[in-house]
């Protein structure tokens, strides 16, 4: 149920990034925003990730990674289901530890691929 309601609020807010999307000239594609954020401490609970771009991205060839390190953690598999311009994802529970969450997307178009790294960390809190 608690996932449900993560994909339909990821869901609710695709009108606010589409107009973002409209003021963006042509280009590389930009993360708008993020779950983790950037350098955030989240909960060994936390267990919803998702990147939302600029622009729609292609959500099969796109990929979400959780590393440690030089270590892969976790593939997470993109849900389908998700906004367009959004890469959501379910992960199991972190240990607590230093991590990144690596995305590589390639847009709708299949014109641009880009990759980057959110590094985040999970604590016992």
């Amino acid at each position: 149920m608690m996932k449900r309601r993560l994909v339909i609020a990821v869901l609710m807010m695709a009108p606010a990034a589409s107009a973002v999307r409209a003021q963006q000239p042509s280009g590389d594609v930009r993360v708008v925003e993020s779950t983790p954020a950037a350098h955030a401490r989240i909960g060994a609970r936390s267990s919803a990730f998702f990147v939302r771009f600029d622009r729609p991205v292609d959500h099969i060839k796109s990929t979400l990674v959780i590393r440690q390190g030089d270590k892969v953690v976790e593939r997470l598999h993109p849900r389908l289901e998700s906004a367009p311009e959004v890469l959501f994802a379910a992960a199991p529970t972190l240990p607590p530890g230093s991590y990144m969450l690596h995305w590589a997307v390639i847009t709708v178009q299949g014109t641009k691929a880009i990759e980057g790294d959110i590094p985040f960390q999970v604590s016992d809190q």
